[in-house]
């Protein structure tokens, strides 16, 4: 709705261009003004619904209310009525903040700012101080969400499902303790991505893993083709156990990331080079000849580390041979889960170590579901190779 040129006119007139957005500016004047005029709109009515309901309620006069909103704090009239039955929409009763208020705080806190940065930049940016406990209790109420969203139903077919964990520093009876964050992200037919769930552990194994496989399972996944995980144990025996149909694919990146701890930083780009031929041969027999080639050369000779590696790892490398090279592609080049958890990552850095897994658990969601919003459409190698999962799955793919 375009706004009259006259009454903006009228707005600005004597007014300082400069003060016309800081705090009890122009802009602070009009929320006022606007949340006050809505509130009288909304009693009004209020009173004509009780009046035609037989009622002889009437208006009995103002209170004073501060609220917080995004950008200052504001002292506003809110009309009573005399029969105390006036519940605001805009402004609910004990309700101090405004709804985009607590998005603000949300949105901080989701790009990894600590709450004693939150209260920085709200007091320096809108001249607002706000209680640690205020921050504190607008994203615990995230918690509840979190709960809902990790028991949501899921789609039955997940071409790919990439699972990984990340280290956090958690607070657990009275130490501060090394606990491992799961991640599930699954890749639809259409190449859209899905974070699946987050799981907090202390230690992995067969057990954690079954469980986990049957939540999916019982939140509606009936088939995943292609698994890829980092060597965490337990889990080709869980998965397979749950949808025995799985192909589990160690992560090559993990794997050749792995392989680069043991190489100083100056060798570390020609001994990629040299893995290349590994990764990238036509069937798993030229791999493994290429992984004895490269044993037996001067990269394997100086870092033998790195073949004892991958032999440990073939039984679940050699299935990404059996694949052509679009779908070979989408495994080794377009691992969305490392970009996820480069993010994780940032924002735990900054936190040294969580007081609980719940508040673990919040941040992670947060800067997971902020990631996942700017998800706009399928990687660009998914249309070569949704073609090669048709022809290899068939009607698995399918979801038939």
């Amino acid at each position: 709705m375009a706004i009259d040129k006259d009454l903006l006119d009228q707005l600005l007139a004597g007014r300082d261009p400069k003060d016309v957005f800081s705090k009890d500016g122009l802009l602070d004047d009009l929320k006022k003004a606007l949340s006050e005029r809505i509130l009288d709109a909304e009693l009004d009515e209020h009173l004509d619904q009780e009046a035609r309901d037989g009622g002889g309620n009437r208006r009995n006069g103002t209170s004073k209310k501060t609220v917080l909103t995004g950008t200052s704090k504001l002292t506003i009239s809110v009309p009573r009525d005399r029969a105390g039955s006036f519940d605001p929409k805009l402004i609910a009763k004990y309700q101090r903040r405004f709804p985009d208020f607590d998005e603000r705080i949300i949105s901080m806190y989701a790009r990894g700012l600590t709450v004693r940065e939150i209260r920085a930049h709200l007091e320096e940016i809108y001249g607002i101080e706000v209680s640690p406990d205020l921050i504190s209790a607008v994203t615990d109420a995230v918690l509840e969400e979190v709960a809902e969203w990790q028991n949501r139903p899921l789609d039955a077919v997940y071409p790919l499902v990439f699972f990984d964990a990340i280290r956090v520093k958690i607070r657990d009876e009275g130490f501060v303790r090394n606990k491992a964050v799961y991640i599930a992200l699954g890749i639809l037919p259409d190449g859209a991505k899905e974070i699946l769930g987050i799981w907090i552990e202390q230690t992995e194994g067969a057990k954690f893993w079954l469980r986990v496989m049957n939540e999916l399972k019982n939140r509606g996944i009936t088939d995943i083709l292609i698994a890829v995980v980092d060597g965490l144990k337990g889990f080709p025996e869980a998965i397979t156990a749950v949808f025995p149909q799985t192909v589990v694919q160690t992560c090559i990146v993990h794997l050749i990331r792995h392989s680069l701890d043991f190489v100083s930083w100056k060798d570390r780009k020609p001994a990629v080079a040299a893995l290349r031929a590994i990764y990238r041969a036509r069937d798993a027999e030229a791999g493994l000849q290429a992984l004895e080639d490269f044993d037996a050369g001067p990269w394997g000779r100086r870092y033998p580390a790195i073949a004892q590696s991958w032999r440990r790892n073939w039984s679940q490398i050699v299935p990404f041979f059996a694949f052509p090279e679009s779908v070979r592609r989408i495994i080794y080049t377009t691992n969305a889960i490392e970009a996820l958890n480069a993010k994780v990552r940032r924002a735990v850095r900054t936190r040294g170590h969580f007081p609980t897994d719940d508040a673990a658990m919040k941040l992670i969601y947060l800067v997971l579901n902020h990631a996942a919003a700017d998800w706009k459409r399928a990687p660009r190698e998914w249309n070569e190779a949704r073609v090669q999962f048709a022809v290899i799955f068939g009607e698995r793919f399918m979801g038939q």
